[in-house]
């Protein structure tokens, strides 16, 4: 029996797709996806970082950049903050979705840094606050991704 996992190393060129809604927030995250790149050893010349005007605007750009063929992982990070209206469910559901078919269609893992949050301190609070940083855990999940899908396809 074959066991393989991720590992947090460098595996290419990778994207950063970034939402500028709420980017007190979004540059939080931005950082932290940034230190695990600098963990994994990735250069800095080999991380492009890709703004998009809001959450729902993740989802054509990181299918774009999938159906590229120029990155090995790509991370997604944008907040949604529940409102009073259902404006929040459809923005979070549709860009949900499109980050994981652009995934599953084009064969390139995509760190899901999405916040969905009901409040703006629960973001923070997962931008480098108590919650941690979702932008890192994301671009650890997209690496060590990558990598396990290099692993198992050399075996």
């Amino acid at each position: 029996m074959s066991e393989f996992e991720g590992r947090l190393v460098a595996v290419g060129r990778l994207a950063v797709v970034v939402s500028r809604y709420h980017e007190r927030v979004t540059a939080r995250l931005l950082e932290g996806a940034m230190v695990a790149c600098l963990e994994a050893g990735v250069p800095d010349a080999d991380v492009d970082v890709l703004w998009v005007s809001g959450a729902f605007e993740l989802g054509i750009v990181v299918t774009a950049a999938a159906h590229g063929g120029r990155y090995a992982a790509i991370v997604a990070l944008g907040v949604v903050i529940r409102g009073d209206t259902p404006h929040f469910e459809y923005v979070a559901g549709e860009t949900a979705a499109a980050l994981a078919r652009a995934a599953t269609d084009a064969l390139v893992p995509v760190g899901f840094g999405l916040l969905t949050c009901d409040t703006m301190e629960q973001a923070e609070a997962r931008a480098g606050g108590a919650a941690g940083n979702k932008g890192r855990e994301a671009a650890e999940a997209a690496l060590r991704t990558a990598d396990l899908i290099r692993q198992a396809l050399e075996e």
